[in-house]
């Protein structure tokens, strides 16, 4: 199993910054990558941003890819999402995830942490 622990949400001004982290713990080798998901009210979970552990392949959904830098320290096995420029949109719970190696399935989750962004 793989424990995953969410910290840094809050609530921020529209052009604000936030960056949250996600503490992995457990059996971490069985995973490839790590990612955030976010989850706004009354719309569908999509993912914003994930990394590989070993070398550091990135994804960014097309809308926050100028704005948010997703990074990874391996010895610290804690993954974090360096959100600028933040918009009211950006409201969500944000979740960390883990994805198992070799696959495409996200297994492992995080408790989420919501992150609000005032006008």
């Amino acid at each position: 199993q793989v424990q995953l622990v969410e910290s840094g949400g809050g609530l921020v001004q529209a052009g604000g910054s936030l960056r949250l982290s996600c503490a992995a713990s457990g059996r971490t080798s069985s995973t490839d990558s790590a990612g955030w998901f976010r989850q706004a009210p009354g719309k569908e979970r999509e993912r914003v941003a994930s990394i590989t552990w070993s070398g550091g392949l990135t994804y960014y959904k097309d809308l926050v890819k100028d704005r948010f830098t997703i990074s990874r320290d391996k010895t610290k096995n804690t993954v974090y999402l360096q959100m600028n420029s933040l918009k009211p949109e950006d409201t969500a719970v944000y979740y960390c995830a883990a994805r198992t190696a070799g696959t495409l399935t996200w297994n492992y989750w995080g408790q989420g942490t919501q992150v609000t962004v005032s006008s």
